[in-house]
């Protein structure tokens, strides 16, 4: 799984929940109001996170790109439509899923995970963790497109159940029931990875 700068990632833990919310708010605001620069602030915080989510469901550096370009483009045309009590990054991870579903219907059907032999890890490279990341994005890989999308909202991207369903127009037990059943299969996956260890997904 790819990683994006901690500063970026961490950033509204940094200013604790609230006040998080509040530069958010005031960030959209400036930006519905013709700020070039918020927006770019705007993108510049979230893009990052936005790619990271196209990417584990495309499998595809470039389908990512322009994922990510697209779902910003879209953003600032429909910055008029963020209500104040939506959150921006929920909001923006919305856009995206819908980039990604136009990008799997305008493309031939293709593996999520490349056609090439993966190379053949050495020592060092399984220690540094490569061939660790190589598995779970295989077994990521095993689910429903659905399911992974709400699943890699939950674990990567640290949003809760009630952001994931206002992304996914899902009922919230629908939510809970999907992220579950997406735990048991990796668990199911990547068992004989992990040697009956007691972590949890």
């Amino acid at each position: 799984m790819r990683i994006v700068s901690t500063a970026l990632r961490t950033a509204p833990l940094a200013f604790g929940l609230e006040q998080a919310s509040a530069v958010e708010q005031a960030l959209a605001a400036r930006a519905r109001a013709g700020d070039s620069n918020a927006f770019r602030v705007i993108f510049e915080r979230h893009a990052p996170a936005v790619r990271r989510f196209l990417y584990d469901l495309l499998r595809s550096d470039d389908a990512a790109d322009e994922g990510t370009q697209e779902t910003f483009v879209r953003a600032h045309r429909r910055l008029s439509s963020l209500r104040e009590d939506e959150k921006l990054r929920p909001w923006l991870f919305g856009i995206a899923r819908h980039v990604f579903h136009e990008t799997l219907r305008a493309r031939r059907p293709r593996p999520l995970v490349s056609s090439d032999p993966p190379p053949v890890p050495s020592p060092e490279t399984l220690l540094m963790g490569h061939e660790a990341d190589r598995v779970l994005a295989d077994a990521l890989s095993h689910l429903t497109e659905e399911r992974r999308a709400a699943l890699l909202l939950r674990i990567d991207h640290g949003l809760d159940y009630e952001e994931i369903r206002a992304i996914m127009g899902w009922s919230l037990p629908k939510v809970k029931n999907e992220i579950h059943r997406a735990r048991l299969e990796l668990r199911v996956r990547l068992e004989k990875y992990v040697g009956g260890r007691d972590g949890k997904l």
